[in-house]
């Protein structure tokens, strides 16, 4: 594993750059999506915020264990890491996707601010990582197919962020917008 880790290490250290920005850029999405949909003050919203910050967490300890992997001092380090992060990889189905996906899916069913059908895939996508979480908690580690479902969601942003354009561009100035940011924006100095 260490002759591995020596020599893959600029693939390794880019695969978690990748991995700490992607969740960085989910939850700035998703909490823009709670900003369109007026749900700030809603409890959805403070639980999407919740979400967001509980999968962000989740990967940067396994991007920890990533990294650690690296290192060879103490001999035992990269098992230690490599044990690491198959443990943390069940607390994304466990935890840190549903969190996320099922107060998104609320914020969107209620509001206008995103097509209905995404706030149903949003719920269904919740269940179905916590249902996988359950599934394959016994399991030392995940399953690749279940691995390989954690990209399902990126066709969900894209429908999502297709959908957010198509509405801007239909009406620019107020596209999205609760109708108190619709009004303040409006407004002339």
């Amino acid at each position: 594993m260490t002759a591995f880790g020596q020599q893959h290490y600029d693939a390794i250290m880019w695969a978690s750059w990748l991995q700490a920005a992607g969740p960085v850029l989910i939850g700035l999405f998703a909490l823009a999506i709670v900003v369109l949909a007026g749900a700030t003050g809603r409890l959805a919203g403070w639980m999407t915020l919740f979400g967001a910050a509980t999968l962000m967490a989740v990967n940067l300890v396994e991007i920890t264990g990533y990294i650690g992997v690296l290192h060879t001092s103490p001999a035992t380090m990269a098992e230690t890491s490599l044990a690491l992060v198959h443990s943390v990889q069940h607390l994304w189905f466990i935890v840190a996707a549903p969190a996320l996906w099922l107060p998104l899916g609320l914020v969107i069913l209620g509001s206008d601010v995103l097509p209905r059908i995404l706030g149903y895939l949003a719920l269904v996508l919740a269940a179905g990582y916590a249902l996988a979480g359950v599934i394959t908690l016994l399991d030392q580690t995940l399953p690749p197919v279940v691995q390989i479902s954690a990209g399902i969601p990126t066709l969900w942003y894209l429908a999502a962020a297709g959908a957010l354009i198509s509405r801007a561009r239909q009406a620019p100035s107020t596209a999205g917008l609760p109708g108190g940011v619709a009004a303040a924006g409006n407004r002339t100095a």
